[in-house]
């Protein structure tokens, strides 16, 4: 009981810190002067994925491969089946073709590089530095693209800044948020695969069954919680635009830094079932998008009922 109530605890931390890491990157950049449109780019997609990156640093160097590799493969699945499918439900989700154009693009390029590293079976430095890369350039191309477009467009990005969460204050208040959030992250980050190590193996489970479910969809609630608020607001747009960034995030940024710090040797379950549903769940939003440039209610409850499918083979598979 008290492992189980170490895991909650690990989940809780590592939403608040996020949420915490957000508000205080934001007020700090904003009192710098940092535009909006820079702060929707980065901050946010950088904050809400913080989670994910701290718990596969930690899982990686406490040698459990499967909860790294599957923290980032199943926080990519879940994003798109479970929290694009509540959405879509909650609100059909309008997609701008054009800013869909460059960022599905790179969503679909992601996904084939996260693939390619996984079967081969061991993701290095060299495959971590060009990740790495990859983004840099993404982001240098989008801001450079967005800067010059035209207001609709830039609001896109500027909603996604005026949705994160704010917090009052001057540079030193944002600063020392920012601060308090890496360390709710980092401790979250170690009670969640600590606990989540001994859980699986108290089950029977690889670590990597734990990694693309319960870590996965915890890491992922930052988020869920956006994309819900953001749905509420009828701002489904930017619950689009925060999934595809975070997706991107999770494999260029989060796998590629994980990499250079502590190369890892991919599980083979993971090669067999796990990187093909991601696969399959980016190829099934890129179908959803491009017909009708739109994602509908009924496309949400396939999104749903996806995931549900998923987690129930994995769930046969266990017992």
């Amino acid at each position: 009981m008290i492992t189980y109530l170490m895991l909650a605890l690990g989940l809780v931390l590592l939403t608040v810190g996020g949420d915490t890491l957000v508000r205080g990157a934001s007020t700090a950049a904003k009192s710098l002067g940092v535009s909006p449109l820079l702060i929707g780019l980065t901050l946010v997609g950088f904050g809400t994925s913080t989670p994910e990156l701290v718990t596969s640093l930690t899982a990686a160097l406490a040698g459990s491969p499967g909860i790294a590799v599957g923290n980032v493969v199943g926080s990519n699945t879940a994003n798109i089946l479970l929290i694009l499918g509540l959405t879509a439900l909650i609100a059909p989700i309008a997609v701008d073709r054009t800013a869909f154009r460059r960022d599905g693009w790179m969503l679909v390029i992601a996904a084939v590089v996260c693939a390619a590293a996984v079967l081969a079976a061991r993701i290095g430095p060299i495959w971590g530095a060009a990740m790495v890369a990859m983004l840099l350039a993404y982001l240098v191309v989008a801001w450079l693209g967005e800067r010059n477009a035209v207001d609709p467009e830039r609001d896109k990005y500027e909603h996604i800044a005026e949705d994160a969460p704010k917090s009052g204050g001057g540079l030193l208040v944002g600063l020392g948020l920012a601060v308090l959030g890496i360390a709710l992250t980092i401790g979250g980050a170690n009670l969640l695969v600590s606990n989540a190590i001994v859980i699986a193996r108290d089950f029977g489970v690889s670590d990597a069954v734990i990694g693309v479910t319960v870590v996965a969809v915890g890491t992922s609630l930052p988020e869920m919680v956006t994309s819900v608020v953001a749905a509420m607001k009828r701002h489904a747009d930017v619950a689009l635009g925060n999934v595809v960034g975070s997706n991107i995030f999770n494999v260029l940024f989060i796998l590629g830094v994980t990499s250079m710090v502590q190369p890892i040797q991919v599980p083979a379950e993971i090669a067999r079932l796990d990187i093909w549903v991601m696969l399959a769940a980016t190829a099934l939003l890129v179908v959803f998008v491009r017909t009708g440039m739109k994602i509908v209610r009924w496309e949400g409850l396939a999104l749903l009922a996806a995931y549900a499918a998923y987690i129930w083979s994995l769930v046969r598979g266990i017992v």
